[in-house]
C-alpha cells in the first residue's frame, strides 16, 4: 500500500528517548519502518523504550548531550543518518528575580548547546546523509510568553534560529531542517505547573485537551518523510488552539 509518510530504509537517531516525546517518536519511527538509534542519560528507561519498539535493528547509546565526551562518543557509535529528533531538553521554571549564571548555564547546555555541538559534530563526521531530515524540538514558549519561563522561552527561541541559519548550511547536501513547537503534551514535563494549574489551563484549551506525546512524534514522521522534501526552515506550531488567544 502506498504510504508517503513511511520511513523504510531510514537510520534515525532520536535524543532524549527515554521519556515524553522523545520515547514516542523512537517508538512511532519504528512502527513507521525506521531503524532507530536511541539515546539519553538514563540507560534503563532507555532500555524500556527498547521493548515497545516494533521491527528489529534498535539500538541503546547512552550519552548526556551536555558533555563533549559523550557526544563524540555518541557520534562515533551510529552510522550515516537519515533523520535526527533533537528532542533532549529541560523545562525548569523560575521568574527572572531569582535566576542565577548556574540555571541559565544549565538551560542553555542543555537546550542549545548540546543540539549544537551534536550537529556540529554529526556534520564534521559526515554522519548526515544527502537528503537527510534534521528537526529540533522547540516550544510555543518561543515567541508566546508566560511567567518563569523567561529561560526556557529564551533557549527555544535561540534554538529556532540556529534551525533556519542550520537549514540553510546543509542545502548542499539538500538536507533540510525544520522546528516543531508544541504547547501543553501529557508528559512528565508539564507537572512543574502544579495539576491545579494544569486542570485550570485544560477547562480553557481551545480544542478541548493537550496533545498526546504520540501526536507529536507524528509530527516528527512527517517531516522525516518523503512528503516533505521541499519543506525547510519552517516551524510547526501544535498548540490545540493555545497561542490564538
Amino acid at each position: 500500500m502506498y504510504n508517503p509518510f513511511s520511513l523504510e530504509g531510514k537510520t534515525i537517531l532520536v535524543t532524549g528517548a527515554s521519556s515524553g516525546i522523545g520515547k514516542a517518536t523512537a517508538i512511532e519511527c519504528s512502527k513507521a519502518g525506521a531503524k532507530v538509534y536511541l539515546t539519553a542519560r538514563n540507560e534503563e528507561r532507555l532500555a524500556r523504550t527498547l521493548t515497545e519498539m516494533e521491527n528489529e535493528g534498535h539500538r541503546i547509546i547512552k550519552a548526556d548531550i551536555t558533555s563533549v565526551e559523550d557526544i563524540q562518543n555518541l557520534v562515533d557509535s551510529v552510522e550515516v543518518l537519515d533523520g535526527v529528533a533533537l528532542i533532549a531538553g529541560i523545562n525548569d521554571k523560575m521568574i527572572v528575580k531569582k535566576i542565577d549564571e548556574g540555571f541559565i548555564t544549565n538551560m542553555m547546555s542543555t537546550n542549545l548547546t548540546g543540539p549544537a555541538l551534536l550537529m556540529k559534530s554529526l556534520l564534521k563526521a559526515k554522519k548526515i546523509n544527502k537528503q537527510a531530515s534534521i528537526v529540533f524540538m522547540s516550544s510555543v514558549s518561543a515567541f508566546y510568553p508566560s511567567v518563569s519561563n523567561a529561560l526556557y522561552g529564551a533557549s527555544k527561541a535561540a534554538v529556532n534560529q540556529f534551525a533556519k541559519v542550520l537549514a540553510l548550511e546543509v542545502l548542499p547536501i539538500r538536507a533540510r531542517v525544520n522546528c516543531i513547537q508544541p504547547a501543553f503534551v501529557e508528559t512528565e514535563m508539564i507537572q512543574k505547573y502544579g495539576e491545579d494549574t494544569l486542570e485550570e489551563i485544560r477547562k480553557n484549551y481551545p480544542l478541548g485537551r493537550f496533545a498526546k506525546p504520540e501526536e507529536i512524534a507524528q509530527a516528527v514522521i512527517y517531516y522525516f518523510s518523503e512528503a516533505t522534501q521541499l519543506i525547510t526552515g519552517t516551524s510547526l506550531v501544535i498548540d490545540g488552539g493555545y497561542t490564538l488567544r
